[in-house]
């Protein structure tokens, strides 16, 4: 299995275009298993916790790592700060009503995400047909998303950051969408 896993990640790839754009961008793959699907209550309380203490000392958007953020959507592809928010910003958002339990494999890199201000996000490795990409769309990569309950395939606009594989978009904005 760790062959496979290598080789999985090795196939990976980021296009040029990427780096063009931002000579900055920093990404890192790893595989996590056996996570126990136990309680995450703990790690998930902590996480609010941390978050409700920085919206204390700053605004959101003026929290060095969320701004940061911010800045390279926006530069990447025209993102309106209000409708396209990374996953660290609406996660730090929500957790002052309170982070959803989802499964213990989100909780745990939502929980991450907020404690160490970073964007994490996670993906069912068996579902993946082919290896990963991030690139740049053309318009033509299939989408598929839920709405009211049913399958719905749709295109990124042109120039959007996606992840992508040889299925169709898996992330979208670099980061979670609602994508499935």
């Amino acid at each position: 299995m760790l062959v496979a896993l290598e080789f999985f990640l090795g196939g990976a790839k980021i296009a040029p275009k990427i780096f063009k754009l931002r000579p900055d961008y920093r990404e890192l793959l790893m595989v996590v298993e056996g996570i126990p699907p136990s309680p995450s209550e703990t790690l998930l309380q902590e996480a609010e916790s941390l978050a409700r203490e920085a919206l204390l000392k700053q605004h959101v958007v003026d929290i060095p790592h969320i701004e940061a953020w911010r800045d390279a959507y926006m530069a990447a592809f025209g993102a309106k700060p209000k409708k396209d928010r990374n996953s660290l910003e609406f996660l730090v958002r929500r957790a002052e009503g309170g982070l959803h339990r989802v499964n213990r494999l989100a909780d745990t890199y939502n929980a991450a995400s907020i404690k160490h201000q970073i964007s994490l996000e996670g993906e069912n490795l068996d579902k993946y047909d082919g290896f990963p990409q991030l690139i740049r769309a053309t318009g033509q990569e299939d989408l598929e998303t839920i709405s009211a309950a049913s399958t719905v395939t749709e295109h990124p606009p042109l120039g959007e950051f996606v992840w992508y594989d040889d299925a169709g978009v898996t992330y979208r904005r670099w980061m979670l969408e609602n994508v499935i």
